[in-house]
């Protein structure tokens, strides 16, 4: 929330013109000479920068050179006790302002996001209203941003990593206030931002498949008549499911595959998405209705299409960040604080590495057959693969009838994972259990005092499994976003660095969901098993990341473009992808499977986060082997949004990197 409050500023339409120049090097040095004299204790260095920061930030609108350096004079804080008291209490504010907006946002997305009645068109319009849009008009014009831009100046990623190591904590809690205003963009493009995106959201929430509809084409029915599952992450989890159904599951399988195709050359009929009114058959593509061949009309390029309009409102950013003038800039050296041309790279390599070849020969053999392109999400390293679901769905209907049951079980499961009785109330007390429209997902709080949701699917039978396995992912989100808030020192830290760290707390429950059901292992070789798990579940998410990154690269250059015309690119580019990496791997060609993400369509530039979250949470569980859980957890997330590779330093004694995960696969296939 702090990145929506701040991190886009609004200006008047009339102040939108570019900076250079305006305030020019002779005024800025000016101004430190005023503040020299009267202070020369000043800090210089300190002084500069902020003077500086303020002055790339001023518009015309804002006054002229003589009265910005009379701002200056009048503003800058030179005593170190007077600036840390301001700090304080600008904290303070902050964190007021975020948290109430935060449970504003939450109450207006409420129909939206949770499941239950009818969604009505003023639904839709008051959850895409994002009420901090116009905040920072406000904070510009009363010259709120200037004075904290003055005081409280922007350090670059490169100057925070190397001067970092020698911050204390409350010098990097204001390094991270300097974060905030670093741009200024006007706020109805930033209502914009919102709008696209969650027209987004709520396309992809709506994507159901209702798989007793499906048909193969001699007019079986492979699948029970209640199963409704949203594209994509309940089509891949079922999928993942039927590898331990051995005689109908390879057929079962093998549909959803091309329901994938289907969907990603939307050549879906549009009246079978959500809908349980036609029989469809995915290989012919035929459509039935009462017994009767109808003829239905594709699904128009809608996909593609949300992912234009995402585009060109965040393009409309562009202009306004001059440090950081693309959306793919803004994601990854901005918002993950890693380079997108160092992830690129660290995907490249891995995506070489030769233990991935071998690791595949091994799948070849335990399933007995030539791998497939679905094969990517192979879930047989994983113990309860070899459990049949129904007998997981039973236990966990048993465990978690309602959204309620499961908000009552949070403490049981905490004090499983280590947490002493006391702690795990505590924790367990800041969290809520709400039933998701979509897939499940967790949203953190904004202040002390407030709580966190999750939000899972859960039938009127109860939770079954896969709904029980996400809301523990989400679980370990929202416990990752209570210490991050609760147990950091200083607010402006509160968080973590990037969405890949609080995705590596979500793994990390989300692998003990078995032991968390009381089904113990004695496997002994559960390590090694887990290793090939995690090395085949990197490749196929680092993949996914590959083609996002390459299809945004491809945007940039061709911005006029058509959805048609970026249905046909992300097909090409998923292809190319699949071709370099994974069909030496796997040894089929030219599969599209690669773009079948939702991620791409509603958060564009997310799926990154879940490959450094895998790479974070091997590292994490490596460091973790042979300690306490529960306090490792409390110690590595309470130290707040530092920079991923000096989080990583402090959590585990190393820096970010895949090689640990590869040396352990090339230790387990040997």
């Amino acid at each position: 929330m702090i990145a929506v409050l701040t991190a886009c500023s609004a200006p008047d339409k009339k102040d939108n013109e570019s900076v250079a120049g305006f305030i020019d090097e002779t005024v800025i040095k000016s101004s430190v000479e005023k503040i020299q004299a009267v202070q020369p204790s000043a800090d210089l260095l300190l002084l500069e920068r902020g003077t500086r920061h303020a002055a790339e930030l001023w518009r015309a609108g804002d006054g002229t050179p003589d009265e910005f350096s009379e701002f200056v004079a009048a503003n800058y804080i030179a005593s170190p006790e007077k600036r840390r008291v301001v700090f304080l209490k600008i904290s303070k504010y902050f964190e007021s302002m975020s948290g109430y907006m935060n449970e504003i946002t939450l109450d207006l997305r409420k129909v939206l996001d949770e499941s239950g009645g009818e969604i009505d068109e003023i639904d839709r319009m008051f959850g895409n209203y994002s009420p901090g849009s116009h905040l920072q008009t406000d904070f510009y014009s009363n010259k709120i941003a200037f004075v904290i831009a003055l005081n409280f100046p922007y350090y670059t990623l490169a100057e925070k990593e190397e001067m970092g190591p020698k911050w204390s904590r409350e010098e990097w809690a204001m390094a991270r206030l300097g974060d905030q205003f670093i741009s200024r963009v006007p706020a109805e493009l930033n209502q914009a931002v919102s709008v696209a995106t969650g027209n987004a959201e709520m396309y992809i929430a709506e994507y159901n498949i209702h798989m007793g509809k499906l048909r193969t084409d001699d007019g079986r029915k492979l699948f029970p008549d209640d199963m409704v599952l949203l594209s994509h992450w309940n089509l891949r989890d079922e999928l993942k499911a039927n590898y331990a159904d051995k005689e109908t599951g390879p057929e079962k399988q093998e549909m959803i595959y091309k329901v994938m195709e289907r969907i990603i050359r939307q050549e879906i009929p549009a009246k079978v998405i959500n809908s349980s009114d036609y029989e469809w058959s995915p290989f012919s593509n035929k459509t039935v209705r009462e017994g009767s061949v109808v003829e239905l009309t594709a699904e128009p390029d809608t996909r593609y299409s949300h992912v234009i309009s995402i585009f060109n409102a965040w393009k409309a950013l562009d202009p306004y960040n001059p440090g950081m003038n693309t959306a793919i800039l803004r994601s990854f050296s901005g918002g993950m604080e890693i380079a997108q041309e160092d992830a690129e790279a660290l995907f490249d390599e891995y995506l070489r590495s030769p233990q991935l070849k071998v690791l595949a020969g091994m799948i070849r053999e335990r399933l007995g057959r030539d791998l497939r392109p679905y094969d990517i999400w192979y879930d047989g390293f994983k113990s309860r693969s070899s459990i049949p679901e129904n007998l997981l769905t039973a236990k966990t209907t048993a465990l978690y009838p309602d959204p309620a049951a499961f908000k009552a079980g949070l403490p049981a499961i905490l004090t499983k994972l280590g947490w002493s009785p006391e702690r795990a109330k505590y924790i367990a007390d800041k969290i809520v259990v709400d039933p998701a429209r979509g897939s499940g997902h967790a949203w953190g709080a904004g202040m002390k005092g407030s709580v966190s949701h999750l939000r899972t699917r859960v039938s009127d039978k109860g939770m079954d499994y896969k709904g029980y396995n996400i809301a523990v992912h989400e679980f370990g989100h929202n416990v990752e976003q209570t210490i991050s808030l609760y147990d950091v020192d200083y607010y402006m830290l509160s968080g973590v660095p990037n969405t890949g760290f609080t995705e590596a707390t979500a793994f990390l429950f989300q692998d003990r969901d078995l032991m968390l059901l009381g089904m113990k292992e004695e496997n002994p070789d559960k390590k090694k098993q887990q290793t090939l798990d995690a090395a085949w579940s990197l490749m196929e998410i680092m993949g996914v990341s590959m083609v996002e990154m390459k299809v945004w690269k491809w945007l940039y250059e061709n911005p006029e473009a058509t959805a048609a015309q970026l249905k046909e690119q992300t097909i090409s580019t998923a292809v190319g992808v699949w071709n370099q990496y994974f069909a030496p791997v796997l040894g089929v060609s030219d599969s599209p499977l690669l773009a079948v993400y939702s991620h791409m369509i509603e958060v564009p530039l997310y799926l990154p986060n879940y490959a450094f979250g895998q790479i974070i949470q091997f590292q994490i569980e490596g460091y973790l082997e042979g300690k306490d859980f529960s306090d490792e957890i409390d110690r590595m997330y309470s130290q707040g949004r530092l920079t991923p590779q000096q989080w990583m330093q402090k959590a585990v004694g190393e820096k970010f990197s895949a090689q640990p995960i590869v040396n352990a696969l090339d230790e387990a296939l040997k």
